[in-house]
């Protein structure tokens, strides 16, 4: 895949995303919301920061199954119960996201949400990724 990330200057510069990716390849990998679940479908992890970790954890877990690595991410989605926890925690997200997934972003959106599926989770992140 080849994947350019697009940040024109007559927008804010981004952080921790790209406001646009172009990606060519051979198959599109669509990526299933993925929460804080363990292999027995626990929620694990007490806090916003514990959550993310696992879920981000799960979903590149999904896109290695599939043949992806970080750097194919085209598009992520990050749903949370609590945007305001979420901006509180950026800095420590951000890490996390760079320690897991490296630097090469792909355009986000982070959506609050009234609630998730399983009750404890906090966060969610679904999204697609192009492959060669």
């Amino acid at each position: 895949m080849t994947a350019e990330r697009v940040n024109p200057p007559g927008l804010a510069p981004p952080a921790g995303f790209s406001h646009a990716v172009v990606a060519s390849g051979a198959r599109v990998v669509f990526l299933a919301g993925q929460t804080a679940l363990d292999g027995d479908g626990k929620v694990t992890g007490a806090t916003l920061p514990e959550q993310f970790e696992k879920a981000l954890t799960n979903l590149l877990t999904a896109l290695a199954a599939a043949g992806g690595t970080p750097s194919d991410l085209a598009r992520v989605t990050v749903y949370a119960t609590d945007v305001a926890a979420y901006r509180f925690h950026a800095r420590e997200l951000g890490r996390l996201w760079r320690e897991l997934a490296g630097r090469d972003y792909p355009a986000m959106a982070v959506v609050e949400v009234v609630r998730l599926w399983d009750e404890e989770a906090l966060v969610e992140l679904d999204g697609f990724a192009v492959l060669p």
